[in-house]
This record gives C-alpha cells, structure tokens and sequence, in this order.
C-alpha cells in the first residue's frame, strides 16, 4: 500500500486526533480506510419534484412515493388524542408543505430547526385544508448549498451510515461528506490498481482510482454502476480464486488407494432391500463410484428433500469403502440423530458381519474405552458420533471414506480435525437443507454436487393447508376422525413453556389443555428440547409403536426417526417460523404409501392473506418483502413442495448468513456482492478465476502477480473455505 494511503486520517483537514479516535472505534484509521467506507445510499434526483408538481400530482389521482427537497420554516408540538403530534413546514421555491409524526416528537424536534434544508421522501397526501402533508416520511438532512447544486445540476448526493461513535463528534451528514470529498480529491491518484489489465480490459471495467471516486460521488448514474460492478467483481472473484486453489489443491493431493469392487458386498446388500432405489439414487450412486474409483479423493456435496433416501446413498457408499478393507465415519451434529443413524443401519446390516459402533459423550465411559480400542484396532468399520469423534484420543486404523451430516453445523476446523484422522480420506457430504443456486455454486464451488430430485415411488405429496386460529376445533375434529383411520398426529408449537415477552402458544401449557379439553379420547404424549437426548428418544418410539396417538412437541422434531403413521402435522404459530425449518417440519409426515397433511396455523386475518397474495420478486420492493415476509412464507409453503424451490425464496427472503443460522457455515460476510441479485457478476468472476487457478494453480506467472499480492495480503488469514480446507 502506498504510504500515502497508510497514513493516519488524523492528519485529514477536519478531523485530528480527537476525532481520529471516532472513526478508530468503527474500523477506520488510515486514509486507505477511509477511501474505501462506501455509501450506503444516494439521493435519486430522477424522483425529485416541486412542492406544486407533486400537489398536481395528489389531485389527479396520485398514489406513488416521491421525493421533495425544502427549507424548514416552523414546527410545533400538538397534544391530541393523548399523544404528542409533531408537525413541521417546510418550504420550496413553489410552496409549502409539511411533515407529521405521531410518534417520537422530542426526537424530532431536536431534528428539525429552522433554515435547514431536508430531502423528504413518502407518500404525499392531501389534508382537508387541501395542505400538501408527508406523514412518518424518511427524511435526509442537506447543506443548503447541496440543495442548489442538487436542483441545478442534478449531483448524486451519497449518504453514509453514521454510527454513534461519529455522531458523539459530532460529524454529520454534510461534515461527513465533505472529509471523504477532501480524501478523494487529495488522496484516490495513490490507489494501486487491483486487478490485472486483462480482466479490467475483458469487462470493460473502470481503473480503480475512477471505481472509489464514482462510488462517493458518481458523476451521473452509468458511472455509479460501473463503480458497483467492478467492486461486486473483485470482491467474489478473490474469494472464487480462493475456492479455486482449495480444490486444485485436494486434486493434486497426493493419493495412491483409489477404490475397486472386490466381493459382492454391495450387490448381496441391495437384494436384502425390500424397496427399489429410485433412478435419482443409482445416478448419485453411480457419481459416487467414479469418485471412488478414481485416483483423486472424493469432495463431494449430496443434496436432497427431507425422506429422499440420502442415507441408503451413504451407506451403499460406506460398504464400497469397507468392502476395500477401509473404515468410515458417519459424523452427525446431535446424539438423537446419531443414535437414529446406528439404529437404521444396523438394521439395514444385521446380516452382514460389519462392525458398527455409537460413539457419542453419553456413552459410559468403559464403552468408549472399548470403542476407540475397536476403532483403533480396525475391527469397527462404520463408528457414528457426534462431535466426540473429533476427539484426540480418537484414532482409525485405515479411514477411507467421512460422512458429514448437515454439515453448515460444523465448522472448517471440526471438520479438518475428523479428515486428518485418515490419509486423504473420501468425503461425503449431506444435506436436507437445499442450497440455492448461487450459494451453492460460489460457496461450495470447490465441491461436486449431487442431487436427489425424486422422491421413493410410494409417496404422496403432503397436501399443505394454512388455516387461521378460529379453525383450530375443526382441525382437531379432522384429528379425531383420521384417528380412526389410524392415523398419528404431531402437533408442534415454538415454545417450551410461555413466554411474558412473545405471545406465543407453548407446548408444556397446551399439552394439559389438548389432552384435558381438545382431545380427551385420544392418549397424548410431549416432547420438547428440556429433555436428555435419551428421554426424547422413547418418546418418539414409545409413539412409533402406537403408545400415543398425537405427540405435542417443541421443533426438536425437526429432525427424527420415521414414523409411518404419523401423518399429520399441525404447526401453530406458523408465521414464526423460517422456510426451511417449517419445511423439516412438514418432512416428519408422509414417510408411507398414506396421504398426508401439512397444517399450517396461524392469526386469522395474516391466513387470509397469505392464501391469496401473489407475489413476484422482481416487481416487489426490498420494503415490500419486508412488509410482507411471513405472507410470502406462508405461500410459499402451500404452493411449493420441493424443498430446492422453498430454498430459492427463502434465500430471496432472508439471504445467505440466515439460512443455516450459523457463523461455522462457512460463508462469508459479503460487503458488496449480494448472492441474491448478482448472478451474472458471480458466474462470470467464478469462470475467471478458475480459469486462472487451472492454468497457474501458484499464481507463479508475472500476469498474475496483482493477484498472489492480493491474496497473501488480505486473504491469507482467512478461513472461509465451504469444505475441508
């Protein structure tokens, strides 16, 4: 970095030490930082107009958001209706008109003093004194002399998030503004170019110098793209490269044990299965053994819905690996799933002579001395555990081939630290959660993917239905006329027990209510999270074998065993819930040849709603997907039944980080790219640096010596890879 750049921005005209000490606490000490805090928004001129346009405007039938720039003129205080009402006139060279707040009045007043020029952007209405009015409008505070510039010349103004830190210095808006105005001018010449001439040349992008200063302040609107293009650019194409040498790197590890079909293992296995595998299950399968076959380790990603048979896919692949004298790991993120995988495929294999053992934190401790002997010995050919495996005292005889179920829940070095237990080991990965598209094709670029898109051939699709609270007797009456029929029911709510804050249904308390007054005939079980893994597990097999005919529980549900007559499920609450998790839930009924029923249940007027919105996210506003969210879940959930294309809104809805709602996923925190919106920007980064990586898997050449300097320089730290590094 030039030296320029790394100096202090204390030395920046209106800033010092004191306020240098402001900008420190968000991240920001030298000029090189301050280049790069980038706006968070722009004031459109294209939506400007005057204070009489827009009231000829409301007259003929106007119903839009405009925005309106004027000089505060008075405001004032009224006590109506018990509340405090705060009003303001403001005032443009063609009239008045004025702003309202119900709420926050002490706030407001301290915000709007008079001779202050603000860009107010709402709905304009029309009082019945026939006054122009914006009511709880969004407002943005401006210089007067950004006022004039603004209207004459239409300049893009850009405003920055003020944290507190910056705002106890009493930097502003316009204060604000004018210190990165200095530092542009003075200071962007200084930037080194970022990337190479060629990719800056095949896309046509702006040097980088061009790209910082468009970024503050854009010379019109082609040039603000441009500027959010090739940053968008640059920031997933480093991170492509890195999952690019991430892969090349496994390729080119050294591995000398490819697999080959020995015995008949595998085909005496499937004549034992009373089921056919589907056509989707022997195309996976069919990846799998190549992988296997070959002299690379295998890296590969297994997506499929909740009951498509991913685990018969994982176990098939485990006995080619035992059948080559190797062992496997089976690593799950609880005990009760852990103990739900050793009990079906020990039933899948008890007629075959494999070893398989439970290794888990709640084994005694004198069986797990025994297990990690067995485990170390080679006896044990298939251990299944949680993250005890991971262990040090954990050590495998030959381990050949490692099984990751839902793998965002363990993080890169948990993961490692199971590989390095093996040399170059095959890994397997699963997931119930389907990942879209654009997540799966940047984070998880340095893994192949497959996919079980059909489901076994006995299955109907679960009829979902979202009902409003007023129906919860008949949806009980439906429970007890399909009781007769043999049919189970769970009946799920978000909560253990109530809470004073969220108004939310709890199971502990309607479980005594269910049993006492909605169902008195039927025999009621509860499960919820309080309970030790054990206690939950005869639960659920106490109601596997008929001893409850409806199970109250909590969402630890979400994941568990298969319960064939357990073919409803009541969801209360539903709005409270994220797509992918109402999806699991919706994934615990219909595991036989019966017809089942997804119940959703939520507040009647928000049922109402969400059974006939109509939603299109290319029309709809970032504020109207917000407004609307739970609706568009709600929807979704009835209108689609792959859980590929709930991923893909939910997604939309609430972005990369919230969908497996954990920080070990693996994903970056993204500051420019949105893996939502640029698919384009992502698919061509990504075909730019693999290319790279593939020709110059070092980055040795002199072309590409912008990019090794990058990479060592503000990636090497970073542990961002999707898989196992």
């Amino acid at each position: 970095m030039s030296t320029e750049l790394s100096k202090s921005i204390q030395y920046l005209k209106s800033i010092g030490p004191k306020r240098a000490e402001s900008f420190s606490q968000i991240g920001i000490n030298t000029i090189k930082d301050l280049l790069y805090y980038f706006p968070s928004r722009y004031l459109d001129r294209t939506n400007i107009l005057k204070s009489i346009d827009v009231l000829k405007y409301v007259i003929n039938g106007f119903d839009g958001e405009i925005t309106i720039i004027g000089k505060v003129v008075e405001s004032e205080t009224i006590y109506a209706n018990k509340k405090n009402i705060f009003k303001v006139k403001l005032k443009d060279s063609t009239g008045f008109f004025e702003c309202v707040w119900f709420q926050g009045s002490k706030y407001f007043k301290d915000v709007f003093n008079e001779g202050q020029y603000f860009a107010i952007s709402s709905k304009p209405v029309l009082t019945r004194y026939g006054h122009l009015q914006f009511v709880h409008p969004d407002f943005d505070r401006i210089s007067e002399i950004e006022s004039q510039e603004f209207l004459n010349t239409g300049k893009i103004i850009p405003f920055y998030r003020l944290p507190k830190q910056l705002r106890q210095s009493n930097i502003g808006d316009f204060s604000l503004r004018k210190i990165i105005q200095s530092a542009i001018n003075s200071y962007s010449n200084y930037l080194e170019e970022t990337l190479p001439n060629r990719l800056i040349e095949k896309h046509n992008f702006l040097p980088i110098n061009q790209t910082i200063k468009n970024l503050h302040f854009p010379e019109n609107y082609e040039m603000l793209n441009s500027a959010k293009k090739r940053i968008k650019y640059e920031e997933i194409f480093y991170f492509e490269c890195l999952v690019a040498q991430n892969k090349f790197y496994k390729i080119d590890k050294e591995f000398t044990s490819p697999f080959k079909v020995k015995t008949s293992l595998v085909k005496d296995f499937l004549s034992t299965l009373s089921f056919e595998l589907t056509k989707s299950q022997l195309n996976v399968l069919s990846e799998i053994r190549k992988d296997l076959e070959s002299n690379k380790p295998m890296n590969r990603l297994l997506q499929g819905d909740v009951g498509s048979g991913k685990t018969i896919v994982a176990l098939i692949s485990m006995l080619f690996a035992i059948d080559n004298n190797s062992q496997c790991a089976f690593l799950v993120p609880t005990e009760i799933l852990a103990d739900q995988h050793f009990k079906t495929i020990s039933r899948f294999l008890n007629k075959f002579n494999i070893k398989i053992e439970l290794f888990i934190s709640s084994v005694s401790k004198s069986n797990k001395a025994k297990i990690i002997d067995s485990i170390k010995n080679g006896e044990t050919k298939i251990v299944i555990g949680t993250h005890a495996l991971l262990e040090d005292n954990i050590e495998f005889n030959n381990l050949g081939l490692i099984v990751i179920d839902e793998q965002h829940r363990f993080g890169v070095l948990q993961r490692y630290k199971l590989v390095s237990k093996g040399n170059s080991p095959n890994i397997l990965i699963m997931t119930a959660t389907p990942i879209p598209r654009t997540l799966s094709m940047t984070i998880y670029g340095d893994l192949d993917v497959s996919i079980i898109d059909e489901m076994p051939k006995n299955r109907k699709p679960i009829k979902t239905i979202l009902r409003g609270e007023n129906k919860l007797p008949d949806i009980f009456n439906f429970i007890l006329q399909k009781n007769k029929d043999g049919y189970q029911a769970f009946i799920v709510y978000p909560l253990v027990e109530e809470s004073e804050k969220i108004e939310l249904k709890a199971a502990t308390t309607y479980y005594e209510e269910i049993k006492n007054n909605f169902l008195p005939s039927l025999k009621i079980g509860l499960i919820h999270g309080k309970l030790s893994w054990q206690e939950k597990e005869k639960v659920m097999f106490d109601f596997a074998n008929k001893l409850y005919d409806v199970l109250v529980s909590t969402t630890v549900i979400e994941v568990g065993i298969d319960i064939p007559d357990a073919n409803i499920i009541v969801i209360n609450d539903a709005e409270r819930f994220g797509l992918s998790q109402l999806h699991q839930l919706r994934g615990r009924v219909g595991r036989s040849d019966k017809q089942a029923y997804c119940i959703l249940v939520t507040k009647n007027e928000l049922a109402l709603k969400s059974n006939n919105i109509n939603y299109n996210f290319e029309y709809l506003s970032s504020s109207e997907i917000e407004k609307h969210k739970a609706a568009i879940r709600l929807n979704a959930m009835i209108k689609y039944s792959s859980g590929f294309d709930l991923a893909e809104i939910d997604f939309k809805l609430r972005g990369p980080g919230n969908i497996f709602g954990t920080e070990q996923s693996g994903i970056p925190n993204f500051r420019y790219i949105n893996l939502v919106e640029d698919v384009e920007i992502i698919t061509k980064a990504k075909e730019d640096a693999f290319h790279i990586i593939n020709e110059d898997k070092f980055l040795l050449n002199h072309s590409n010596t912008i990019i090794k300097n990058i990479l060592e320089k503000n990636y090497s730290s970073q542990k961002i890879f999707s898989s196992i590094a």
